[in-house]
C-alpha cells in the first residue's frame, strides 16, 4: 500500500524529467526515455483547467487534484518552463501548443496590477478565484522565462516587481504579500531565480539596468550572507540573522548566473544551449 505522500506528486516533479530524458533519447538513438517523460507532461496538461491552468498536487495512482491552488511558485515552476523548454530544445509542436494556452491562462488569471506594479499571485485553478496575493523567491524565475518565450515587455515589468521586492529589506523573502507589501516568509535561502532572470534580461535588452541590479544583487548577497566558511543562508531578512545553511545550488546556480551575467557574451554560446531548472547548459548533439 502507497503512502499518501507517494501518492502525491507536485506538478514539478512530474514534469522535470522531460528535457534531461528527451537530451537522453538524442543521444542514445532511444525514444523511450523522451516518450515517458513527455507522456508526464501531456497527462499533467490533459488534467490542467480550460485556461490551462495547473494545481499544487496532484494523485499519480488516480489523476485527481488534492491541490487545486495554482501559482507559479515552487511545486509547479518548473511545469511551465518544461514546457517551452521541450519546444526550444526539441522543436517539439506539442509542447508548444500547451505552452501558448498555458501562459495566457496563467497572464490572465494569475497576472494582477498592483498600485502600477505587475505580479502573479495564487488562485484556484477551476474557479480562477483569487486565494492570495503571494509572490516570492521561487517565482522571480518568470522573469527569464518570459524573455526566453519572446515576451520582454512583460517579462521587465515582472522583474521590476522582483526588485521592489528585494529592496523592501535590502534583500529578497521566501514569500511577500505583494498587495500590503509585507513579509510572509521571512528566509533568504540564496537563491538564484531573481539573478537568473536578471541575465536573461540583459542578453535580450542589452540595458545596463540588469548588471546594475546584478550588482545590487550581489553585494548584499556579499554583505549579509558572507561567513568565515563560505555563503550563509539568513533566517530573517528583516533582521539579517544568518543560519548555518548553504544549499549546492549556490555553487550550481547562483554564482553561475552571477557570474554569465557579468561576463563577456562569447563566455557561452547563449543561443547554442537551452538551461534546465537546475542551470545545466543543454546542447543537442550534431545531427
Amino acid at each position: 500500500m502507497h503512502s499518501r505522500s507517494r501518492r502525491r506528486a507536485s506538478t514539478r516533479r512530474r514534469s522535470a524529467a522531460t528535457r534531461t530524458f528527451g537530451l537522453l533519447s538524442k543521444l542514445t538513438g532511444n525514444p523511450v526515455y523522451f516518450e515517458k517523460a513527455k507522456r508526464a507532461l501531456v497527462e499533467t496538461y490533459r488534467r490542467a483547467s480550460p485556461q490551462g491552468l495547473v494545481g499544487s498536487a496532484i494523485n499519480v495512482e488516480t489523476g485527481k487534484w488534492e491541490n487545486t491552488e495554482a501559482h507559479i511558485g515552487g511545486g509547479i515552476d518548473s511545469y511551465y518552463e518544461y514546457l517551452y523548454k521541450c519546444w526550444r530544445l526539441f522543436g517539439d509542436a506539442e509542447c508548444k501548443a500547451m505552452w501558448d494556452h498555458s501562459i495566457a491562462g496563467v497572464n490572465q488569471v494569475l497576472g494582477e496590477e498592483v498600485k502600477g506594479g505587475f505580479w502573479y499571485g495564487h488562485a484556484d485553478m477551476n474557479t480562477g478565484k483569487r486565494i492570495k496575493p503571494q509572490y516570492g523567491a521561487l517565482d522571480a524565475f518568470m522573469p527569464a522565462l518570459l524573455a526566453v518565450g519572446g515576451d520582454v515587455p512583460r517579462a521587465r515589468r515582472l522583474q521590476e516587481s522582483g526588485l521592489r521586492m528585494w529592496r523592501l529589506h535590502g534583500i529578497e523573502p521566501e514569500a511577500l504579500d505583494y498587495r500590503r507589501m509585507k513579509v510572509l516568509s521571512p528566509a533568504y535561502a540564496l537563491r538564484p531565480e531573481i539573478i537568473e532572470s536578471a541575465y536573461y534580461l540583459n542578453h535580450y535588452t542589452g540595458d545596463p539596468r540588469y548588471r546594475a541590479m546584478g550588482r545590487e544583487f550581489f553585494e548584499a548577497f556579499v554583505r549579509w550572507c558572507r561567513t568565515e566558511a563560505g555563503y550563509a543562508a539568513l533566517k530573517d531578512v528583516r533582521s539579517k540573522t544568518q543560519e548555518d545553511s548553504m544549499e549546492s545550488f549556490v555553487f550550481a546556480e547562483t554564482f553561475k548566473y552571477f557570474y554569465l551575467l557579468f561576463a563577456p557574451k562569447e563566455a557561452l554560446d547563449f543561443d547554442a544551449v537551452t538551461f534546465n531548472t537546475e542551470a545545466h547548459p543543454l546542447r543537442l548533439p550534431a545531427r
